[in-house]
């Protein structure tokens, strides 16, 4: 019997056990909610709820028609029904920060199961709790403030201009898949020192992408899915990952090195090879994807406001003059403290662009906030693209204006910039709290580095005015952002 005859003889018997699913759950619900003031809304469609309605696309500088209409019928909190579970969904500031702030005491992380079926258990996205907190404190060790000086610098421009010094004179490609390869390749040199342009990271890259695909498609586990495909790439992956581990245990722990995470954990760690694997991916994960649409999305603003270019050349061509003038080629941690309107106009792309655009929550106990009750164990999302994208909070939103967070720039001895007033404290990009993500300085030395040599070296344009940013919910582009880029030699 093949697999599709398989299904629809067991599709009576899903189909009753989903309708006996939805029947106590209701029940279950209806129990909770009594007593209770819960926020307006609608629960929607049995078991499915509004969930296609919540993740149907829309401009990624937008929060979509769906979210506009309950926020205007509803207000800035609203119940609903999504990812089969009652949910809170929050575009209130004040609300979301609650949460963010109360992590672990009245708020858990809780994304569906799916999410922890592809990314593994121990995935650090999925872990709460203690777990999830020594996960966290091993990436911040191996992040450490220092690191990112005196390694991680070093290797983010060196990627950088591998990338640019490739593109062709007023050629149209993607440059959605060129920040893609910047990611990966950076990535997978720090995560395990594979080099860009090998076959094995080649390969690693192909199943990557495969197992992308189906972390934003619909969970179905069934033949032929991009679901099944990305368990089948994760396999895969994880077997080349313990491969990798297995090479450097035989050499000993006295001679494991500590210029990747995977010779770092193991030899600072006291985690399973299963935690190792999931860690590994994981970080795979959030390192490329986030920081790849970031990039992206710098390209496709600035463009649109030939000012904040001329602005940023300035900035780097003062920065690349100094460097020349002492005899320098290389980038440094002081450099990198100069770049000044570079981190107004990451911090802009991050706010209008919304990479992260909602978070997943389930309440640990009863909550009341403005009055409304939160049940124990209900989800709930408080959405980060809302806020950033409120008129009242940031005037004219939909606008890139990077100087907004001019006046908001107070000089640090740690970073390059850092913020603080009250419209920085709704800026919630990385999320917040203890689940802040732990790569987030990264992130923003990979934006600044390669928009260092961007300005320098290139001016460009976008090919395809049609093509924008879209939510899937992961944010992406249609066409994968098609530019044309022409080199320049006459700034410095």
């Amino acid at each position: 019997m093949s697999d599709s005859e398989v299904i629809l003889c067991l599709l009576p018997s899903i189909v009753a056990l989903f309708l006996f699913l939805i029947l106590i759950s209701r029940k279950k619900h209806q129990q909770q909610s009594r007593g209770l003031n819960l926020p307006p809304g609608n629960m929607g469609w049995p078991f499915l709820g509004e969930t296609i309605g919540y993740l149907k696309p829309y401009c990624a500088t937008s929060i979509g028609e769906f979210m506009e209409q309950h926020i205007s019928r509803y207000g800035k909190i609203y119940k609903s029904s999504l990812f089969g579970e009652p949910t809170i969904v929050s575009a209130d500031a004040g609300l979301n920060r609650f949460i963010l702030q109360n992590e672990g005491r009245l708020f858990e992380c809780s994304y569906p199961r799916s999410i922890g079926g592809i990314l593994g258990k121990w995935s650090m996205l999925v872990l709460v709790g203690d777990m999830h907190r020594d996960m966290r404190t091993i990436s911040l060790n191996f992040l450490s403030h220092a690191r990112l000086r005196t390694h991680l610098l070093r290797e983010v421009e060196k990627h950088t201009l591998l990338v640019l010094g490739s593109w062709k004179e007023n050629f149209v490609f993607s440059a959605q898949d060129e920040a893609k390869k910047f990611t990966f390749n950076l990535m997978a040199k720090h995560i395990m020192s594979l080099d860009p342009g090998e076959p094995e990271t080649e390969q690693l890259k192909k199943l990557y992408v495969t197992f992308m695909k189906g972390v934003v498609s619909a969970p179905l586990n069934l033949p032929g899915t991009a679901y099944r495909k990305a368990l089948q790439s994760r396999s895969t992956i994880l077997k080349f990952i313990e491969r990798k581990m297995e090479e450097r245990l035989k050499e000993g722990n006295e001679n494991i090195g500590e210029d990747d995470l995977l010779g770092w954990v193991l030899k600072h760690s006291n985690l399973s090879k299963e935690q190792i694997l999931d860690l590994i991916l994981s970080l795979l994960f959030a390192g490329h994807e986030t920081s790849s649409v970031s990039i992206a999305l710098a390209i496709y603003f600035l463009p649109g406001c030939p000012n904040a270019i001329e602005h940023l050349r300035e900035e780097h061509i003062e920065i690349a003059r100094a460097k020349k003038k002492a005899g320098e080629t290389e980038l440094n941690w002081d450099d990198y403290k100069k770049m000044e309107f570079t981190q107004c106009v990451i911090s802009e792309t991050l706010r209008l662009g919304n990479v992260v655009r909602f978070l997943h929550r389930k309440a640990l106990k009863d909550v009341r906030y403005k009055g409304y009750d939160i049940p124990c164990g209900w989800k709930v999302l408080p959405v980060i693209a809302a806020v950033h994208l409120d008129p009242l909070l940031f005037d004219h939103p939909q606008h890139f204006n990077p100087w907004r967070w001019q006046s908001n720039i107070t000089r640090s001895s740690s970073s390059s910039t850092s913020y603080s007033s009250m419209t920085s404290s709704h800026f919630m990009p990385f999320g917040g709290g203890p689940r802040l993500c732990a790569g987030s300085e990264l992130a923003k030395l990979e934006m600044a580095v390669f928009i260092h040599h961007l300005v320098l070296n290139y001016q460009w344009d976008l090919a395809d005015l049609d093509d924008q940013a879209f939510a899937f919910p992961f944010v992406d582009f249609q066409k994968g952002l098609q530019i044309r880029a022409q080199r320049q030699t006459n700034f410095i």
